[in-house]
């Protein structure tokens, strides 16, 4: 595939909260200031639509494309960008608990992708709990696609902590992978930095984490520190751990295609290699 040189990605940290409109008004002004950056690829978070205490989330979920993501078509179409809408609450039509939804716009305002998280976290940390498995149901598809001139591939959160989720998408050819996240403060400043840093050196790719900071679910903190990162696994923009933020970088597309030559770790492979 030909690609340019470089390519330019922005990241929009957001702090949502339980009030769905203004979350996706607020998503909107992220992403419009990300496109001002020159950005030609923004990235959202994880459940940019919603964050609350609300028990049945079927209650805020929708069929897609819905209000959540229609006025991320119309930005991406008057400004020319790939949107990659973090995740959104999708309904199920068979009527079933909603999905985590992740998906990809075009700069046409085409959702070409759509990604529901695989892994479900359910977890306990101190005396408090999170059980995403019984307000969600799970995807089992793994997804990547093209976009501004290289292969993505797509992921959510505690996706991050299973790798054979992204070899897979190595083995798709995938050139960065999207990790949008709501990632508990607790576990993020212990795992966040260097589980995301081992998918981009282990795979070889980009890797563009957009973050969560405030309070998530079950009522605990989120870590923020969104991050941009190369397949050599440098840090190349991060966020703080509090706040909504824009961070951005430039993406060398021949820096990753002389990692790849100089260290061929992906052809080197001897266990679960693909010929």
């Amino acid at each position: 595939m030909t690609v340019s040189t470089n390519l330019a990605v922005a990241v929009a940290q957001m702090s949502s909260g339980p009030d769905k409109k203004d979350n996706v008004a607020k998503a909107v002004t992220l992403a419009t200031q990300a496109a001002d950056t020159g950005a030609s690829l923004i990235a959202l978070p994880e459940t940019f639509d919603y964050r609350g205490a609300e028990p049945d989330l079927s209650r805020v979920a929708e069929f897609l494309p819905g209000s959540a993501l229609m006025p991320l078509m119309t930005l991406a179409k008057d400004r020319h960008v790939w949107i990659l809408a973090g995740s959104v609450h999708e309904s199920d039509e068979a009527g079933g608990r909603p999905f985590n939804t992740s998906t990809l716009i075009s700069p046409r305002g085409d959702i070409v992708a759509k990604y529901r998280k695989i892994h479900l976290f359910d977890i306990a940390i101190g005396d408090r709990s999170v059980t995403e498995s019984a307000k969600y149901q799970s995807g089992d598809k793994v997804v990547s696609a093209d976009a501004a001139g290289i292969r993505v591939g797509l992921t959510i959160c505690y996706d991050l902590r299973f790798p054979e989720l992204y070899r897979s998408l190595a083995d798709s050819a995938t050139d960065l992978v999207f990790v949008p996240s709501s990632f508990t403060a607790p576990t993020g400043e212990a795992h966040w930095e260097v589980l995301l840093r081992a998918r981009a050196i282990e795979n070889q790719c980009f890797v563009v984490a957009p973050a969560q900071a405030g309070i998530g679910a079950g009522g605990i903190p989120t870590y923020g520190n969104s991050m941009i990162i190369d397949p050599w696994g440098r840090v190349l923009a991060r966020a703080s751990g509090e706040g909504e933020q824009i961070i951005s970088a430039l993406l060398d597309l021949t820096e990753m295609a002389r990692i790849r030559q100089n260290l061929p770790a992906l052809h080197n492979r001897k266990i679960g290699a693909i010929r």
